[in-house]
């Protein structure tokens, strides 16, 4: 059952039949306890009814009156019947009523003792009996009688058949309303998750960009996070658009260059400095686009990275790559410090800033970072000689290709610069307080 909507709907009716099942049988249990107790309540008052019409002489002799008040127990066949056991456990009296009808084995019964059961009589049909022993005393002694009335089951039966046939049409029409209720009720609460289904596929044929929908707070979160997902996935693809665009753009001038000293050129030196030169500015463009490209940027399924560790393992690998120079390090990153960034970002970010910090310092180089208002600081500075202000302008502008890229410092701050590009954060460069550069970075925390 791949269905939602379907799953749901089973559970709930397969719920509210148990209730309606549960329901039904407690009712009809309890009516029919209540019924039985009627019954029994109606047959005490007969047996109270009798013991007031007997009357027992000074020998034990026991008289009945010929016509008793209750007209059932005068006629014959009527279904209600009386009879009394002496203390020889014999039938002593019985009701006009019992003409032609067996009674059951009689029974004498102690003093004050009660007994309602069910009997068999008459064909085998079923039958209520109360008992109820008494001691009646006279002058010349006590004498123990045991009073009966039988009354057959036609009647409760009945009630009880009329009731259950009304209790299950009540509650089977009550069911059939409840389901669909319930089922209107799960439609229009499963309405959302059905409109962000249509606006998914919408999305998937290209009719609209994201999820656009107000949606309740139970589906907000998820809402909102496929938003980031399309959007995260569209931006990498236009990072990939734009980075073989540019590729093809930017190997345009070195192809003609080559194409022009293979041509053109007769001097087998120049010729030869000519195509090395422009492989290596090729090769410095592919670089730089493949790494644009790479760039993951930010994502919701981005998990937090501490920054003290990755901030360490680089400063130990570029104290082993500079190795003649040994500059002073101060690192001022506190070691709870966390960042939602891909890891491969990270480290390609301060890698080519601390890279350059180091080639450019003379002896010292800082980094540090800050946690901000929703953003984190970091910065890096060094004691060299700084980048000139028409440099800086050229770094920061957008859409700069590797081919122009700030002669000294290679393809290493535009890769910095897409990569905060990248996560929606901002870059400046200015001069350092040690006298030398200060990239600054300021990137989102959450």
């Amino acid at each position: 059952m791949k269905s939602l909507n379907q799953r749901i709907l089973f559970s709930a009716s397969l719920v509210l039949l148990v209730f309606i099942i549960g329901t039904a049988a407690t009712l009809d249990r309890a009516f029919y306890d209540s019924a039985r107790a009627g019954v029994r309540d109606r047959m005490l008052g007969q047996l109270y009814l009798l013991m007031g019409n007997a009357e027992v002489d000074s020998k034990g002799a026991l008289s009945m009156p010929l016509e008793l008040p209750d007209a059932d127990l005068n006629r014959p066949d009527s279904g209600t019947y009386a009879f009394i056991t002496n203390k020889n456990g014999i039938i002593a009296w019985q009701s006009a009523s019992t003409l032609n009808v067996q009674m059951p084995s009689p029974v004498l019964m102690a003093k004050g003792m009660k007994k309602f059961d069910q009997v068999k009589l008459d064909n085998n049909k079923p039958f209520f009996i109360y008992s109820f022993g008494i001691t009646w005393s006279t002058e010349s002694g006590t004498y123990p009688l045991t009073f009966n009335v039988v009354t057959n089951t036609n009647s409760f039966d009945a009630q009880i058949g009329s009731y259950r046939k009304n209790l299950w049409g009540w509650l089977g029409l009550m069911a059939l309303l409840l389901l669909i209720a319930q089922a209107l009720v799960l439609r229009w609460g499963l309405r959302p998750v059905r409109q962000v289904s249509s606006e998914l596929s919408a999305i998937e044929s290209g009719q609209q960009n994201n999820i656009q929908g107000d949606y309740p707070r139970e589906l907000k979160l998820l809402t909102d996070n496929i938003n980031s997902l399309v959007n995260h996935e569209r931006k990498h693809q236009k990072r990939y658009r734009n980075a073989l665009d540019d590729l093809a753009h930017s190997l345009k001038t070195p192809l003609t260059v080559l194409r022009g000293a293979i041509e053109i050129e007769d001097d087998e030196l120049k010729k030869k400095h000519t195509i090395n030169e422009q492989i290596s500015r090729m090769d410095n463009i592919v670089q730089y686009q493949l790494r644009r490209a790479a760039t993951a940027g930010s994502s919701p399924g981005t998990r937090q990275l501490t920054l003290r560790p990755i901030v360490d393992k680089i400063v130990n690998t570029l104290n082993k790559a500079h190795h003649n120079k040994a500059p002073v390090m101060n690192i001022d990153v506190d070691a709870k410090l966390r960042l939602r960034i891909d890891a491969g970002d990270l480290m390609e970010l301060l890698g080519n800033l601390l890279d350059n910090a180091f080639k450019w310092c003379h002896k010292t180089v800082s980094i540090s970072a800050k946690s901000g208002q929703d953003t984190i600081i970091i910065r890096v500075e060094d004691d060299g000689p700084g980048i000139q202000t028409v440099e800086i302008e050229r770094i920061l502008e957008r859409g700069v290709r590797a081919g122009q890229a700030t002669p000294g410092h290679g393809i290493g701050l535009a890769i910095v610069r897409d990569i905060v590009q990248a996560y929606d954060g901002t870059l400046s460069i200015g001069k350092s307080t040690m006298g030398g550069a200060m990239v600054t970075i300021k990137l989102s925390s959450y």
